[in-house]
């Protein structure tokens, strides 16, 4: 059994830890510097906890000595902290971090290191990033690659169309921070929440806008290779006036506690949810311009035998199919590895990757 840490004992985080617990293969310590928080993570043979404040980076270094990788399940300005004593330690490092410059600095540790360094694992960025470099392969010459997903309650009833349903400070950042984009070849910076579209997936009506991360490492990789190159947050119609309201007019980008204050009081949180993916990319193939799409509605559902939602079940599932790989020796063991450097092929293969199947795919491997 392979041991493993696991920083953060929030929603994700615990998933995290049941899941890899659960599939005989890991023993999972987790570490948060908050007891109360430590007490809801499930109680399992291989899971064991412990307290520590990340601010203690040798505490943190002690800990991490001999282990086989840590996992950050921590809030994104924390993320710096644990690749450093993920280094010094020589162990591998895996986050779930959306933040441009969190995973710029990962990448400079990442080139003095031994060990791998996979920022990004999660499902924006993480997952599309498979997805979005999977289809953009197939073509001779792009033209587009747009990106788009969304966490939605299934059953919204405030104004907002939402729910929470993982990071409060994770959307807050998203919301406010620049995007990255290729807008006609040239890699620019554009402003959150705005560039709003609305299209429609079974039926349902969705607005999209700019959001910060989701792009993972593609800018870079995509450069010079593609026109277009965006990624979007997609909600229900109607969340994002309200919240550039409370960003702008009442001044609470500036104000980022009040802010997140106000949201997990009033908003409840809610384990019906639905994670639409939906990735199109168009170029030209044998002459011919073409477009493919990826579409998927994955929802909440029993995991290790106890019910998660759909944000945690892929948010964790990813991060855990990138360490079974990289546990198996399927993906590189040393240095920098972005998450278009994994086959889609590979990752869907894996036992936590198939939490990804699509509805026609479950259905066949149910029958």
């Amino acid at each position: 059994m392979k041991e493993i840490v696991v920083i953060g004992a929030g929603k994700i985080g615990s998933t995290i830890a049941r899941m890899l617990a659960h599939s005989g293969d890991y023993r999972v310590c987790v570490v948060d510097r908050n007891a109360e928080q430590l007490q809801d993570v499930a109680k399992h043979d291989a899971i064991s906890s412990a307290v520590v404040d990340i601010a203690d980076g040798q505490a943190l270094v002690d800990l991490l000595k001999g282990k086989f990788a840590v996992l950050s399940a921590a809030p994104f300005h924390l993320t710096v902290a644990i690749a450093e004593a993920a280094a010094r330690a020589g162990i591998h490092y895996l986050d779930l971090t959306e933040d441009v410059e969190s995973t710029r600095q990962v990448k400079a540790i990442a080139a003095k290191a031994n060990s791998a360094f996979i920022p990004q694992c999660g499902l924006a960025p993480g997952f599309i990033s498979i997805v979005a470099y999977d289809l953009a392969k197939r073509f001779d010459k792009l033209e587009s690659v747009r990106m788009r997903v969304g966490a939605l309650p299934q059953y919204p009833s405030n104004a907002l169309n939402y729910n929470l349903t993982w990071s409060t400070d994770g959307v807050i950042n998203e919301y406010i921070e620049p995007c990255e984009a290729i807008v006609e070849g040239t890699l620019v910076e554009v402003p959150a929440m705005e560039a709003r579209e609305e299209f429609s997936l079974d039926g349902v009506t969705y607005e999209a806008f700019n959001t910060s991360g989701g792009l993972g490492t593609l800018c870079e990789t995509l450069a010079s290779k593609v026109r277009t190159l965006n990624y979007k947050t997609i909600r229900y119609p109607g969340h994002a006036a309200i919240f550039k309201a409370l960003l702008n007019d009442l001044g609470l980008r500036h104000r980022r506690e009040v802010l997140k204050d106000i949201l997990e009081n009033a908003l409840p949180t809610t384990t019906q949810d639905v994670v639409v993916i939906f990735v199109t990319v168009s170029g030209f193939r044998d002459g011919h311009l073409v477009q493919e799409t990826y579409a998927n509605k994955v929802y909440s559902g029993v995991v290790a035998g106890r019910m998660q939602s759909a944000i945690q079940i892929t948010t964790a599932g990813s991060i855990c199919a990138v360490l079974d790989l990289l546990a198996e020796d399927k993906i590189p063991t040393e240095g920098f590895i972005r998450q278009e450097d994994i086959a889609l092929d590979t990752f869907l293969s894996n036992r936590f990757g198939r939490h990804y199947a699509q509805k026609h795919e479950a259905e066949r491997a149910a029958s």
